[in-house]
């Protein structure tokens, strides 16, 4: 069987600078396409992981007409959930620091939905990381806020950033999938597709 690498043309479908940084690690060709306006809405009856799965699977979905016959496409979208409520990306600064105070002192879990699309066969999987962070004060969470504008976000933080460094006491999962990418995962499911 032929190396993915050789086999597709692998598209990233996906704004997300980190998550093109992390699947550059692989030392792979890839191009980044995006559409604008990709509606992310779910189910309310939707839970947990099943969110990002969801939502992911939809991204797939909206590029489906620009497929060829040797394109991979792939798709992810990440969510923050603590206390049976979701954490996407905060709309304003008031929202970004409301997230950052419900977080501070607390473990929560970050779940990332990936799809791998061809024209023939289509398949998802999520990962699960659970994040707990220190108790932040509220002067450090303005402060990150102010500086870093975590807008695009999920749960209005980066890991790899100044409120990682100082607020994450413990991570248990795969650290780049807070970033937004379990790229570990990624790759086992490229060998197989």
């Amino acid at each position: 069987m032929k190396d993915f690498k050789t086999k597709y043309d692998i598209i990233l479908g996906s704004q997300s600078p980190r998550r093109k940084e992390l699947l550059s690690g692989l030392d792979i060709d890839f191009s980044v396409c995006t559409l604008p306006d990709i509606d992310e809405s779910y189910p309310e009856t939707l839970q947990g992981g099943d969110i990002p799965l969801f939502i992911s699977a939809k991204k797939a979905d909206a590029f489906r007409t620009m497929l060829q016959e040797r394109t991979l496409l792939i798709t992810a979208d990440t969510i923050v959930w603590l206390s049976n409520r979701v954490y996407g990306k905060p709309v304003d600064e008031a929202d970004a620091i409301s997230m950052l105070k419900d977080l501070s002192g607390h473990t929560h879990e970050v779940f990332t939905g990936v799809t791998l699309t061809t024209l023939q066969k289509q398949k998802s999987f999520v990962v699960s990381t659970k994040v707990t962070f220190a108790s932040l004060s509220d002067e450090e969470i303005y402060s990150y806020v102010t500086n870093y504008q975590p807008y695009d976000k999920a749960g209005a933080y980066g890991i790899q950033e100044w409120i990682g460094y100082i607020g994450v006491e413990s991570i248990s999962g795969s650290y780049f999938n807070v970033m937004g990418l379990p790229i570990q995962r990624l790759y086992r499911e490229l060998l197989i597709f």
